[in-house]
């Protein structure tokens, strides 16, 4: 059984930092892309970015380009997101989706129907 759980979210001030996690189990995660999305009140769940673990391409929505890093652990089957110079606009609920598939020439990213039960970041101004 797929299982994703999130962790690492909690309150900030603007500027400051936290480092998700997404500890995935329940299928071949070195075949697979990882995706972190959002969701903040009111609005559509949307991507934010992924890694392909099987060769290591990753993804950046514009929004958060330069801010945030994506990472895995292979060894842990553990996916990160570090998350820097927040803004209190960066506050949602965030996922991860897996196991997806992610081609890098196209851009394409193929969600998977399985996502973690979400984790709150909260950035104050």
């Amino acid at each position: 059984e797929v299982q994703l759980v999130e962790s690492g979210g909690g309150l900030v001030q603007a500027g400051g930092s936290l480092r998700l996690s997404c500890a995935a189990s329940g299928f071949t995660f070195d075949d697979y892309a990882i995706g972190w999305f959002r969701q903040a009140p009111g609005k559509e769940r949307g991507g934010l970015s992924c890694i392909s673990m099987s060769d290591g391409s990753t993804y950046y929505a514009e929004s958060v380009k330069g801010r945030f890093t994506i990472s895995s652990d292979n060894a842990k089957n553990t996916v990160y997101l570090q998350m820097n110079h927040l803004k209190p606009e960066d506050t949602a609920v965030y996922f991860c989706n897996g196991p997806a598939g992610w081609n890098s020439p196209t851009s394409t990213y193929i969600a998977s129907a399985y996502w973690g039960q979400g984790t709150q970041v909260t950035v104050s101004s």
